[in-house]
């Protein structure tokens, strides 16, 4: 009987021991997930410079069956290059991009285009958005003297100064995953320390178009006299629609790398012009995102290559309007980081 006693206070004191354990481990896991639960860290209480270069471009194609050897005119637009410098400090982050002197194509071959590029954006909970115009005022029909005698091989292209691009758009980003955040994506903001993935729905609304005050949008050699959508002088639409997609962040021994990549389709209310008169129709579209973001990135300071492209389309019937809109910039940028004070914040996190 004493055995089976000795036997029953020995079973309670490891049952005890055992609780202890369970019960010590559950609370280092707890603190331990508390103090290392975000895969990023912030330095939006530190101040933070960086510049920019680069570029952005809208160029588009008409597909149609013009003659029997052409079925596509390319529009192709000039462009400078772009040097930025901002400030990041809090909720407050300031740009200004200056145009570097000179175009990035021989003008004698693709005339002068003005770009006009706003844009703004903001974070709700999991919910980004952005509001963007774009305009571009100047493009050359790459290659016409296929069909324009008056060109040669030393001036290809048909340069059309009055020639017009615009878009304005608005988008709402949902990520599953609430510690996917673009703004860190960017690296301005803050850099991630570990994997993060997620899907996410993209909500689109968009007003865009190509036109022409001067002359009709394809040359007069290849309109049709059966089709009268190739007399037209411009070709525009506005659209609403949703595109689902995947979001990626890392970081490998200070390379930090990710990619937004959606595809999905959009309701599509879409004009051309006839005659002085404007002709409407509806229809569905295709539509497709892409966003490349990669650098090294260390709490002092990030370099980093920027890239997206957006892709946008009206079909009338057997005529097709595509055009790209894309964005490619080196960015690189100093923080003014204090350690200790990183590191106290991010375990108050």
């Amino acid at each position: 009987m004493k055995q089976q006693r000795n036997i029953l206070s020995y079973f309670i004191l490891k049952a005890s021991i055992i609780k202890q354990l369970i019960f010590f481990v559950y609370l280092s896991f707890f603190s331990y997930g508390q103090n290392d639960s975000l895969p990023y860290t912030l330095y939006k209480d530190n101040i933070v410079l960086y510049s920019d270069i680069g570029y952005s471009s809208a160029p588009f194609t008409i597909n149609y069956d013009f003659t029997s050897d052409i079925d596509k005119i390319k529009y192709k637009n000039n462009f400078r290059t772009i040097i930025g410098l901002g400030i990041c400090y809090k909720w407050l982050a300031i740009r200004l991009g200056i145009p570097l002197p000179g175009y990035f194509k021989p003008v004698s071959r693709f005339g002068k285009t003005i770009p006009i590029n706003l844009g703004i954006d903001f974070t709700i909970k999991k919910i980004f958005c952005d509001l963007d115009f774009r305009y571009y005022q100047g493009y050359a029909i790459k290659d016409a003297l296929r069909w324009n005698n008056s060109l040669n091989d030393l001036k290809p292209n048909e340069i059309l100064s009055q020639q017009k691009s615009i878009s304005v758009s608005a988008n709402a980003w949902f990520f599953n995953n609430k510690d996917f955040k673009i703004s860190v994506v960017g690296g301005k903001t803050g850099n991630y320390d570990k994997e993060v993935k997620t899907w996410y729905l993209k909500n689109t609304v968009n007003g865009f178009g190509v036109g022409n005050d001067k002359t009709t949008l394809i040359p007069q050699e290849l309109t049709d006299s059966l089709n009268s959508k190739t007399s037209s002088s411009f070709y525009s639409a506005f659209d609403i629609g949703i595109v689902p997609g995947y979001a990626y962040v890392n970081k490998i021994n200070n390379w930090q790398f990710s990619i937004l990549a959606g595809l999905g389709g959009v309701l599509q209310s879409k004009f051309y012009e006839v005659n002085g008169n404007v002709r409407t129709a509806i229809g569905l579209a295709p539509r497709y995102d892409i966003r490349i973001v990669g650098g090294y990135t260390v709490p002092k300071y990030f370099v980093f290559l920027v890239t997206d492209f957006d892709n946008k389309s009206i079909r009338y019937n057997e005529l097709v309007m595509r055009q790209s809109f894309y964005n490619i910039k080196i960015v690189g940028g100093i923080r003014f980081v204090d350690e200790k004070k990183k590191n106290h914040k991010n375990n108050k996190m």
